[in-house]
């Protein structure tokens, strides 16, 4: 293969390594800690349940039995479950296909949080039209500790955050095909008018037909939706923005109307959403509606002439168990010990414990050993990222850089949703959604640094060594913290070692 040949494969090749490396990080040792770790408790059992039973119910015995594979303590009373069906039914199939044990809970997460690295870097190579760039972000969200951890348990936010990365890069695809269809529209109306290049042209701009990309976009959101309730912020804020972009496009284009345009593709937009995202949701509550044994499955019945009465006695039961499911969530203010604050997740003051264990001390060769899982982004990265998204927001106030606001809304969906709640019981690894939207703004950043405005897309040399000795120093502080991030057993002297800040002990 020669040097042209590798040039045109370099986007194939690129995505390629990039899912080399996040599935190495997150494949290798998945069995290992043979245990339930942190919220598998809930949402292991839940979905073994699911192949059992078709519904989730509740448990007797101890987590130990179950991660032994002892499933006897598996009733048949309806559990009262707090989140939608998704991810727990995605956990499920991983079970189904390698049985019950820590590999089959935790091996489609794995795959999914893969996936999501080379999303990543193909969302990047598409935003910054590098295929450099798009490996730069691939590769630092492939050896993120936050990415990373949630890929390689069975929790259901490496699941959401799948959802919404994919959601994103299907818009960003439906945008260059909007773009292209209104491009040609135009110049076919500047050529039939008689009009120059710059000329302005009348009304708001061409129909575009069934936005096929977009929709795919809108299902995407609405199974992360699915699989918890947060993704509908990821969902707001990204539909608005393919808004703004489609405005941002007419403007571009001459139209006089561009604003009238925009907002006129908005509302039947909005209605889809709207349609399509309560279809997909009720339809994946299934198993709910099709067992008896599902909690609060008849509670319609048993109540006569409560609730929402015209509603059909299933719909009007599922609509009281979500207000039950919506109480628990907004008054859970039970303290723990790894509860934290959101105004402190950007630089991960508070990060999650979600395993800690003495090993044998032949694992390890010291006088004592540990297995330790810390649910922690790395710190360089994020907060250097913080930093960049400061910068970011301050290009949309003053410059209106749409590229800084595309690349920033993700991390703004993410995490100013849960500011007010702040007095809840809510946990750092929350922000792994919108981790790969910090590493894009990083890599916008760095970008700018490596390639400033001034040079039209030159390079500078001091700006590449700049950028490339952060990547580095990233790429150096990920192989330091990996143990952590994997559940190896270490020395108890190594694990103190990153124990960088007293808020991670």
């Amino acid at each position: 293969m020669n040097l042209a040949t590798l040039w045109r494969w370099r986007a194939t090749l690129m995505a390629v390594g990039v899912g080399v490396l996040a599935g190495l990080l997150r494949l290798a040792t998945l069995a290992h800690p043979q245990a339930l770790v942190f919220d598998e408790v809930f949402y292991a059992r839940g979905a073994y349940s699911l192949t059992a039973l078709g519904f989730e119910a509740d448990w007797t015995g101890d987590d130990a039995a179950f991660a032994a594979g002892d499933v006897s303590g598996l009733t048949t009373d309806g559990d009262f479950v707090v989140h939608p069906m998704v991810g727990k039914l995605l956990i499920a199939v991983g079970i189904e296909l390698f049985g019950n044990h820590p590999f089959g809970w935790r091996v489609v997460g794995a795959v999914l949080g893969t996936f999501v690295a080379v999303l990543v870097a193909v969302i990047a190579r598409r935003l910054f039209r590098s295929t450099a760039w798009g490996a730069v972000a691939g590769v630092l969200i492939a050896v993120d500790g936050q990415a990373i951890v949630l890929s390689r348990t069975a929790l259901l936010d490496g699941f959401l955050t799948f959802f919404v990365v994919l959601g994103f890069g299907l818009l960003l695809v439906d945008r260059d095909a909007t773009w292209a269809r209104l491009s040609a529209r135009a110049a076919d109306e500047r050529r039939a008018a008689g009009l120059d290049d710059e000329a302005r042209l009348p009304g708001m701009g061409p129909r575009t037909g069934i936005r096929w990309w977009r929709l795919a976009a809108i299902v995407a959101f609405a199974l992360a939706a699915s699989t918890k309730w947060s993704g509908l912020y990821f969902a707001a804020a990204f539909l608005l923005l393919s808004i703004l972009w489609d405005a941002v496009d007419r403007r571009r284009l001459g139209y006089l109307r561009w604003h009238v345009g925009a907002l006129a593709r908005a509302v039947p937009a909005g209605l889809t959403t709207i349609v399509v995202t309560v279809a997909i949701y009720v339809g994946t509550w299934a198993n709910w509606f099709l067992t008896d044994g599902s909690y609060g499955r008849f509670w319609a019945q048993d109540h006569p002439g409560e609730g929402v009465t015209w509603l059909p006695d299933a719909l009007n039961s599922l609509l009281h168990y979500h207000r039950q499911m919506w109480d628990f969530h907004t008054g859970l203010t039970t303290e723990h010990n790894y509860m934290s604050n959101p105004w402190a997740w950007l630089i991960q003051y508070r990060p999650t414990a979600f395993f800690f264990e003495d090993a044998p001390d032949a694992s390890c060769g010291a006088e004592r050993c540990v297995s330790a899982i810390h649910a922690l982004g790395n710190p360089l990265l994020w907060w250097l990222a913080t930093a960049a998204l400061a910068w970011a927001l301050w290009r949309v106030v003053r410059r209106r850089d749409v590229l800084a606001l595309t690349v920033s809304l993700g991390v703004l969906a993410g995490w100013v949703p849960w500011l007010p709640y702040a007095y809840r019981t809510i946990f750092t690894f929350y922000s792994v959604a919108f981790a790969p939207f910090l590493v894009l703004t990083l890599v916008w950043a760095l970008r700018r640094i490596a390639q400033p405005e001034r040079l039209a897309g030159g390079w500078s040399r001091t700006g590449v060594l700049v950028a490339g000795s952060v990547v580095a120093a990233i790429l150096i502080v990920s192989g330091f913290f990996i143990p952590l991030w994997t559940g190896d057993p270490i020395p108890f002297r190594y694990w103190q070692l990153h124990m960088w800040l007293p808020s991670w002990v």
